[in-house]
């Protein structure tokens, strides 16, 4: 009994540093994402840019993201997951030296758009490697420990602004920026030390490496049952002749409104607004000082990683489909209670910045409990093996590209319409993530990869699983 807890605990302990050094992945994804949050007010002074360059230069990222979201999907399926981490692990580090040694806005679009170019194989590939490479009985918490590096990423991009930021040199941008080669170079040298995904090098017949590892990895008693249910996947996909194309099929096509539609809610709730503009937002509120309006952003940073950290304990034991509901439920009262802030702020004068960041704070708390994390876990878990890295990469695509639309028209909307009935319309497309959810969130809790896959083949509705 004894040897058996002790080979768990090792197994545990294996399992637990192949997936934190993998989620070094996760980590520049939040960081490269959050750093130009404090970057823009100094790079607007430097460079005296208008609201429309400054959306253009926070976009750049998320088209880039896009296009890496878009091109390598099939190439993860192709050459692998390791490798391909490895190969984004050289590209985070080409983009931030660029970007922190830009000379002139032209040269710091293009590295924005080589960084979001990472960032988008980063965002589905890093939590395929996970969830391929984890036992099913903490698959989701491990899955969420990207969520949760993300968000770590983003306070330390936040912290990272307020730390470098000076007032009286514009140029504290560049150091912001430089940061991002660290994380960069540990997840290059760290990733030549992890085995590929047993189920990817097993889907390439190469059956012996793949079970050496996978005797490693899974728990002792799911072995064989693992195995025998890959080796029926595969045979399956091998018969039916699998292409790309196999995505599109009928049988696929639940999978395929989850993976689009959870990142529609997710980032049409104004998420990214908040990660992207948050100092502006602040000094819409009142902070006149660059530096000062990084402070709101640094505790709501810290309570997006606190709220994370949770979920990563939640998931598991509540189950994706109650935190989805939890989270929607909680953020639709705290944007309605963000917009009324700026609509009533005359009331509210001094004390405006304080109602702002409360009423943000809960709202990232709901946030990073739910959507956040559900996004990329369940795009991880709905696809069968043979189609998942272009279902991911649908998904990351998904998140990208309603990610860039936020980004390019929450000023826009802003000036439009007010701050005020712009945090409104983001509530009321809450609602309506409450209403799809119903339909179409699954319960995949505890089920192996492969059971998920069976019950979209007898064609059974999201919601029964």
């Amino acid at each position: 009994m004894l040897n058996q807890t002790l080979n768990y605990m090792k197994l545990k302990s294996n399992v637990l540093l192949i997936a934190v050094i993998a989620a070094t992945g996760g980590l520049l994804f939040g960081f490269d994402t959050g750093v130009i949050s404090g970057a823009l007010p100094f790079l607007k002074q430097y460079w005296q840019l208008s609201d429309a360059s400054i959306e253009w230069i926070t976009t750049t990222v998320l088209i880039g993201a896009v296009a890496g979201a878009v091109t390598s999907g099939k190439l993860s399926d192709i050459i692998g997951r390791k490798r391909m981490i490895i190969i984004n692990a050289i590209i985070f580090t080409v983009g931030a030296l660029g970007c922190a040694y830009a000379p002139s806005v032209t040269v710091l679009i293009i590295m924005r758009v080589i960084i979001g170019f990472a960032i988008g194989i980063t965002s589905y590939v890093v939590p395929m490697y996970i969830s391929e490479i984890s036992p099913a009985r903490v698959r989701g918490a491990l899955v969420t420990l990207n969520q949760l590096m993300i968000t770590l990423g983003i306070l330390l991009s936040y912290i990272t602004d307020y730390w470098l930021s000076n007032d009286n040199n514009n140029e504290s941008w560049r150091w912001m920026f430089l940061v991002g080669f660290v994380p960069a170079a540990i997840l290059l040298f760290g990733m030549f030390f992890l085995p590929e995904t047993p189920r990817w090098l097993m889907s390439k017949n190469r059956w012996d490496e793949g079970k050496k590892i996978l005797l490693k990895l899974e728990d002792a008693d799911l072995v064989d049952k693992t195995i025998a249910e890959l080796e029926d996947e595969i045979t399956l996909s091998f018969k039916a002749k699998v292409s790309s194309g196999e995505i599109l099929k009928p049988w696929l096509r639940a999978p395929l409104i989850i993976t689009v539609g959870i990142f529609f809610f997710q980032q049409f709730s104004g998420v990214n607004t908040i990660i992207y503009y948050s100092p502006i937002i602040f000094k819409i509120a009142g902070i006149v000082s660059n530096t000062a309006s990084i402070i709101p952003a640094i505790i709501i940073g810290g309570v997006n990683v606190l709220a994370c950290l949770l979920s990563v304990f939640m998931l598991d034991k509540v189950g994706r489909r109650k935190l989805y509901f939890i989270g929607i439920f909680g953020m639709i009262p705290s944007l309605a209670l963000l917009g009324a802030c700026f609509h009533f702020k005359e009331a509210l004068g001094a004390s405006l910045p304080v109602f702002a960041v409360i009423s943000i704070v809960c709202y990232i708390i709901f946030i990073a409990i739910s959507l956040a994390p559900l996004g990329w876990l369940l795009i991880s878990e709905v696809f069968p093996l043979s189609v998942r890295g272009v279902g991911m990469s649908i998904g990351s695509l998904a998140h990208w590209g309603f990610n860039a639309v936020i980004a390019f028209t929450f000023l826009k909307l802003v000036n439009a319409l007010g701050i005020d009935y712009t945090f409104w319309s983001y509530a009321v497309i809450c609602v309506i993530g409450a209403v799809w959810g119903y339909y179409y969130i699954p319960e995949t809790k505890g089920k192996s990869l492969e059971a998920i896959e069976s019950h979209w083949r007898n064609g059974d509705s999201p919601k029964d699983i």
